[in-house]
């Protein structure tokens, strides 16, 4: 992960600000701009975080990412059943 992945000039400005994040941000940026290969170190690094989590708080923090997901799920839902 390295935060001097160029960004492209035309990029819009929330984008740039999203960018320079200190950790989100440059994991983004380096999947989107950076080696087509980054995209697995940054799924290794979020399952490892999720895992370290479940390991310290338990239940609470297996169930939260699905709970999370439930709106996400409604609206697939509806998307599909109006066809």
């Amino acid at each position: 992960m390295s935060i001097l992945t160029p960004l492209p000039p035309q990029t819009p400005f929330l984008s740039r600000l999203f960018y320079a994040m200190p950790l989100i941000g440059w994991m983004a940026r380096d999947v989107v701009f950076g080696s087509k290969d980054n995209i697995y170190y940054a799924l290794v690094t979020v399952l490892t975080v999720w895992i370290v989590a479940i390991l310290h708080w338990g239940y609470p923090a297996l169930i939260i990412p699905y709970l999370a997901m439930v709106p996400a799920m409604f609206i697939i839902l509806i998307r599909i059943s109006r066809g």
